[in-house]
């Protein structure tokens, strides 16, 4: 013979209730602090992100960040070049980017005629088998020919992987530490808005 449960004192009603409270604070506390999902709305990312794919975020690893504040802490480890970054945009709070880091802090970096230099050194195809050149000409200022400068410390030198359609830090400045969100590292579902049809083949792709 079953043993009856003690009574609670609850409704059924505040117990589902409790349950979905606990659930959301769960939910916003990850978000927050740990993983947090995007989606990619342009194509300032291609050929590494297409317009649709959907990401996680990793928000731990370059430190906790405190929203509101924008202070970090526990920052161990900071941003290396080839990260694919989501920050604040420094013009506009309210939006997030996403690109990839070319400069730390320390980096003295140039464009020329499309050309990326750090440190007086050509950075070269096999170095950035990602980066995108579709505009032939070469003539446009700061797109093609930037610098050189000084990133300063607390702060990185950021590109999009398609650099003749990325709006980034040639044109608005550096991205401040504090305003990082974290690091993209998984493509966890993908949707071809146009075809209106799902890109199986990127799902668990781990972004490099």
């Amino acid at each position: 013979m079953s043993k009856p449960r003690p009574a609670t004192g609850k409704s059924v009603g505040r117990e589902y209730f409790e349950a979905i409270v606990v659930a959301l604070v769960l939910a916003l506390f990850i978000r927050t602090f740990f993983v947090q999902a995007f989606k990619i709305p342009s194509g300032s990312m291609l050929p590494t992100l297409q317009i649709g794919d959907h990401l996680l975020v990793n928000k731990l690893l370059y430190g906790v960040r405190i929203p509101i504040v924008g202070k970090r802490y526990f920052d161990f480890f900071g941003p290396e070049r080839g990260d694919i970054i989501v920050f604040v945009f420094p013009e506009d709070p309210d939006k997030d980017f996403i690109k990839r880091v070319v400069g730390i802090p320390g980096d003295t970096l140039e464009i020329r005629e499309k050309k990326l230099f750090r440190n007086d050194q050509l950075v070269d195809v096999e170095d950035e088998p990602y980066a995108q050149y579709l505009d032939q000409s070469k003539s446009k200022v700061p797109r093609d020919n930037w610098g050189p400068e000084v990133v300063p410390p607390g702060n990185v030198f950021v590109l999009g992987d398609n650099r003749d359609r990325s709006y980034d830090s040639r044109f608005w400045g550096f991205v401040p530490f504090e305003n990082i969100k974290g690091k993209a590292f998984i493509i966890y579902f993908s949707w071809d808005g146009e075809g209106n049809s799902i890109r199986f083949n990127r799902f668990g792709s781990l972004l490099q």
